[in-house]
């Protein structure tokens, strides 16, 4: 039978990767958030329907808000951090780190809550 010391080693991996998993899924969700609101806006402002004389601020809201760009940055920047602190919890590097990298992968739910539990209970494992 294995050892405590190598359960907990599966659970502080286990969290890693779960972290790196769910700040892959952010960095992409992020980015197809970024390219859609983009491309949409072109679509939507120059082919579907033309401009009005005095822009489209005067007559309605476009269909695709602006604000999601600013949506899908931090999104990233999330999913940066997440795979960042994936790999810190693998290496055992640094449990701050690690414990960051978990909590910014709570926007994936599942995988962030059982990545942060995992890294949480392996606190011991971490060098410094």
């Amino acid at each position: 039978m294995e050892s405590n010391s190598n359960s907990k080693s599966g659970l502080l991996t286990a969290g890693g990767v779960l972290s790196i998993i769910a700040g892959i899924l952010e960095v992409i969700g992020g980015v197809l958030i970024t390219i859609l609101t983009i491309v949409g806006r072109i679509i939507f402002e120059l082919t579907i329907f033309p401009s009005p004389p005095g822009g489209w601020e005067h007559h309605i809201m476009p269909i695709i808000p602006f604000w999601l760009l600013l949506v899908g940055a931090p999104i990233i920047a999330l999913g940066i951090v997440a795979i960042v602190g994936g790999i810190s919890a693998i290496r055992r590097g640094s449990f701050g780190l690690s414990l960051a990298g978990a909590i910014c992968a709570l926007l994936s739910s599942i995988l962030g809550i059982l990545a942060v539990i995992f890294v949480s209970l392996s606190r011991r494992e971490f060098q410094g």
